[in-house]
């Protein structure tokens, strides 16, 4: 059981506190509820392209890294399609210093044309280096407008063009700061061992007097259910021709979630799966292949992907493969099979919350999902999962007219 006190300031922001006195460090971590899903069509990327901004200094504190190094802490961050979070970690002695950093950055975070234009151009390097020139580097690029073609989802994080960025004005990066980072719209976990008397009167020293702001109202195209199977092609200099099974799934919030989560477990369980059995180690067709969720608070997606062996084409791949998945329909799952799978996600589950920073993030997730205590239901949730519910999941989702399939041929 993870404990935890939740109160909110009168500017909005939500404050979530973890004591944990077993360590000598704390985490400081701030959720942003902003991600690529909030950006227009016509200027994507620009929530990781914030990522990098709040670390070029705020108007008090031109340079966020020094002072938390000399505090002997380190600080990182992540955007997804739903969120942007950041955090830091350092001893328990110095937890002010944290605390005036990322306060300060999100009451004034320092716009000036050199720091645009140095982090405009350190992403338009990862744009390249990660997307553009690697092996197998757009395979989202690609996929995500192949599933979704309504939803925001369909552009990836790093944004649908690099004109976008390349593009970015001042105008549309202030704009961006002052509708999506404001307290109302952010999320405060402080986890470790701190003075929990101190700690309040922390908190409401360096964030309390932060103008209140209101949180953005949210307004998505709700993706269209799908009705036909979807395929594309596209070659590219990789060593091996790889595929990209796409099929949609529920939302975060649906208890039906959790099942699908579940069965994605059993379709990629390793040498135990009838993928592995039929489509590797008797048929030959793949070197690997691999099932699991994209984890969306919007509809998901069911990804199965993986590399086909040499000189297997797709065709005789694809066959084979949909026979697998009218088996993995019609089998029944053992409960001494089931149990297994639950026995694996519980050590997963709680391997991760012996990590302060995970149990951190995770509690700023709970929350933003609706209630922060879901941080010590969700294992009882998978519990109630039946073999019975995951062969009725697998019926209603693993269906043609559900899937986008991507194919990246080897252009070698």
């Amino acid at each position: 059981m993870i404990q935890f006190e939740k109160f909110v300031l009168k500017n909005g922001l939500t404050v979530l506190l973890h004591h944990d006195q077993s360590t000598p460090m704390v985490v400081v971590n701030t959720l942003y509820d902003v991600g690529a899903r909030d950006e227009s069509e016509e200027k994507t990327g620009f929530a990781h392209l914030f990522e990098h901004l709040m670390f070029g200094g705020s108007v008090n504190i031109p340079d966020f890294d020094g002072p938390l190094q000399n505090a002997g802490g380190e600080s990182n961050a992540f955007t997804s399609n739903d969120i942007t979070n950041y955090y830091d970690i350092l001893p328990k002695e110095n937890i002010e210093t944290a605390l005036w950093l990322e306060s300060d950055r999100m009451l004034s975070l320092a716009f000036t044309d050199k720091s645009l234009e140095i982090q405009r151009q350190v992403v338009i390097e990862e744009f390249k280096q990660r997307y553009l020139n690697q092996p197998y580097g757009d395979v989202w690029l690609q996929l995500r407008p192949l599933a979704y073609r309504v939803h925001p989802y369909k552009w990836a994080t790093i944004g649908k063009e690099l004109e976008h960025i390349e593009q970015a004005t001042m105008k549309d990066v202030r704009a961006f700061f002052e509708k999506h980072y404001g307290p109302a719209n952010a999320i405060l976990c402080i986890a470790g061992n701190f003075d929990q008397e101190k700690i309040k009167e922390q908190v409401e020293k360096y964030y309390g007097d932060i103008p209140t702001s209101l949180k953005p109202a949210r307004i998505l195209p709700k993706e269209p259910v799908q009705s036909e199977y979807r395929v594309l092609e596209i070659r590219r200099n990789v060593p091996v021709n790889a595929f990209y099974f796409a099929f949609k799934m529920q939302e975060r919030r649906d208890p039906a979630f959790y099942i699908t989560d579940v069965l994605s477990d059993a379709m990629g369980r390793e040498k135990s799966s009838l993928f592995y059995i039929r489509l590797k180690k008797e048929l030959k067709l793949v070197s690997d292949i691999s099932a699991y969720i994209t984890g969306s608070i919007d509809d998901g997606l069911l990804i199965v992907s993986g590399k086909l062996s040499e000189n297997v084409d797709f065709e005789e791949f694809e066959k084979e493969f949909w026979k697998t998945i009218e088996e993995i329909k019609a089998e029944k799952m053992s409960e001494e099979e089931m149990t297994k799978l639950l026995n694996k996600i519980r050590t997963s589950k709680e391997f991760q919350e012996q990590g302060l920073l995970n149990r951190a993030m995770n509690l700023c997730n709970f929350e933003l999902l609706g209630d922060a205590n879901g941080i010590n239901e969700e294992l009882g949730l998978y519990s109630l999962i039946t073999a019975k519910d995951i062969e009725t999941m697998a019926s209603l989702i693993l269906n043609k007219e559900n899937c986008s399939l991507l194919k990246v041929k080897s252009e070698l």
